[in-house]
């Protein structure tokens, strides 16, 4: 009868919850539900963080990809426009009377394809004559005094600058017009 009374015992128990004498209630099925609801929003929200996180990783790793792909064509074009204007410096010496006129039609047929090229990559020349300087195109080589430009204009290059696109490749070096000073009659008005 013993065991009647322990088998009993265990059947009132799972009727009725766990026993009081120390046990801890079940948790309803709502209040199941509404964790499994919480736990199931974390991990989606864990999963879309993560998703995002992968996105920014994609976008970033292939704006370092193209960085760097820029960044080793502006050498090799830094490289051709050097050969370039060392072309076109001996271009300008060649007497017109030094060489058969076919062998110097061959040299500007080349200036032009290799100008053809560079324009095939959006390189283009700085325009800076005639235009007020600007130390984002232009380096200022010299300043000479000019009655005829106003100040700060561009008068002549030194170097071609050259730009790809919306930013410059190489700025040009040029010469920047200065006001006329007119200290001379003043400073013998002085003595």
């Amino acid at each position: 009868m013993g065991d009647e009374k322990e088998i009993m015992g265990k059947d009132q128990e799972s009727e009725q919850g766990p026993l009081e004498d120390g046990g801890e209630e079940e948790p309803s099925l709502e209040d199941r539900l509404a964790e499994s609801l919480r736990e199931s929003d974390q991990f989606r929200l864990m999963a879309l963080r993560a998703r995002a996180d992968l996105d920014n990783y994609r976008k970033r790793a292939g704006e370092e990809r193209e960085e760097a792909r820029r960044g080793a064509n502006t050498a090799i074009l830094l490289r051709v426009l050097a050969v370039m204007d060392d072309f076109e410096r001996a271009m300008e010496m060649v007497p017109d009377d030094a060489v058969a006129p076919g062998w110097l039609e061959g040299l500007r047929l080349v200036h032009k394809s290799m100008t053809a090229l560079l324009e095939s990559e959006g390189v283009g020349r700085i325009e800076a004559v005639g235009r007020t300087f600007d130390p984002h195109e232009s380096e200022a080589v010299l300043y000479q005094e000019s009655t005829t430009a106003p100040d700060g204009e561009v008068i002549g290059v030194v170097r071609e600058g050259y730009r790809q696109r919306d930013r410059v490749l190489r700025p040009a070096q040029v010469v920047v017009a200065k006001r006329v000073e007119q200290h001379s009659e003043e400073s013998e008005v002085a003595e």
